[in-house]
């Protein structure tokens, strides 16, 4: 009898992080390697953070926390809610946790019943289906082509709900296409929700500081009668260029936020007390630094999607937000590499660029 549980046999490693230890395991071999795989920030973490974080650790915040996170940095994220979106959630309403991946998951835990269905329009980061089929749920990945702007449509998404849909999963701007839903759209997708009282919103804005020449907008923003009906994901990792600080949070319908607190608090418990005090800094300090960033994301992007149109068999749309080029490489599939191996798949493509 096997000791893994039969549930593990219905997910998969993250490619991402497959892609990335191949990546570490070439450059420990002494091979120069850049890594693309993984979205991840180069910049520092700002000086005032760190301070904030060296302060906390000097100031004796080492102990453990309340499951839900410190009060203050609670209270900085609900009022970066309302100066941001306009939204108002009580502070029972917020959740911290191990990185915006941890709420997404516990989230889907803590709702998601034997055969219940989550709508996950589709690229979409990888690990999403995965988590919902860890929860017990099914993932409906929605196909959302480069002519639709890789975003869904509502006569799409009103196709894919049926009885069982519980979750709508939303990530605005896109990992790994860059979209980012106007305003208009949301409030269009708002339109086919509101026949469909049973499905709820969870709305992944961790990219939402790193837009170009679009605006941001969150549904339950852009449609306040859904508001009980949407969970906002959101932390400081990629704005903030804290990935590994691991702070993310979750603002929602109180009884949602209490079994995610409920999950949480027989796993993690919480997250490092150190991160939450340098977090209470990258929400509510002066944020500057994120101009410069997006700067510099804006310049590289334009750079590297020139350079990639001019590449044989490649082709690749300019992101509207996040940081990262989808590339299509359909020109190259069934093409042999110089090497001998013939490029059967985007997976073989990637792996023949590593190697």
């Amino acid at each position: 009898m096997s000791i893994i549980a039969s549930r593990l046999h219905a997910i998969r490693p993250s490619e991402t992080k497959a892609m990335t230890a191949r990546a570490v395991a070439l450059r420990d071999q002494g091979i120069d390697v850049i890594a693309l795989s993984q979205g991840e920030p180069d910049f520092d973490t700002p000086l005032s953070i760190q301070e904030a974080g060296i302060r906390a650790i000097r100031e004796s915040r080492t102990r453990y926390t309340p499951v839900a996170g410190i009060k203050p940095l609670r209270e900085a994220i609900q009022e970066k809610l309302n100066r941001d979106h306009g939204l108002t959630y009580h502070v029972d309403q917020i959740t911290v946790g191990c990185g915006a991946k941890q709420v997404v998951f516990n989230a889907l835990f803590a709702s998601l019943d034997p055969g219940d269905e989550v709508v996950i329009p589709v690229p979409c980061w990888v690990s999403y289906p995965d988590i919902v089929a860890l929860a017990g749920g099914r993932p409906v990945l929605v196909s959302c082509d480069e002519s639709a702007g890789f975003k869904l449509k509502p006569d799409a998404l009103e196709a894919a709900i049926t009885p069982r849909t519980k979750w709508l999963l939303l990530n605005s701007p896109s990992n790994p296409t860059g979209a980012v839903y106007s305003a208009r759209e949301l409030a269009a997708l708002a339109e086919i929700l509101r026949l469909h009282p049973r499905v709820h919103v969870l709305a992944d804005d961790i990219y939402e500081k790193l837009v170009y020449d679009v605006g941001f907008a969150t549904m339950a923003q852009v449609s306040p009668d859904l508001f009980d009906r949407v969970l906002m994901v959101n932390g400081v990792s990629k704005s903030n260029a804290m990935t590994g600080w691991r702070i993310g949070y979750g603002a929602g319908p109180a009884p949602l936020i209490k079994a995610i607190n409920t999950i949480q608090g027989q796993t993690t418990s919480h997250t490092s007390s150190i991160s939450q005090y340098a977090a209470i800094e990258a929400i509510a300090g002066n944020q500057n630094y994120i101009a410069r960033f997006v700067a510099e994301f804006r310049q590289r992007r334009d750079f590297v999607v020139a350079r990639l149109n001019e590449a044989a068999g490649l082709r690749c749309r300019a992101p509207d937000g996040a940081f990262y080029a989808f590339v299509s490489c359909a020109g190259v599939i069934g093409k042999k590499a110089p090497n001998g191996q013939v490029i059967a798949s985007d997976t073989d493509f990637s792996d023949y660029l590593l190697d």
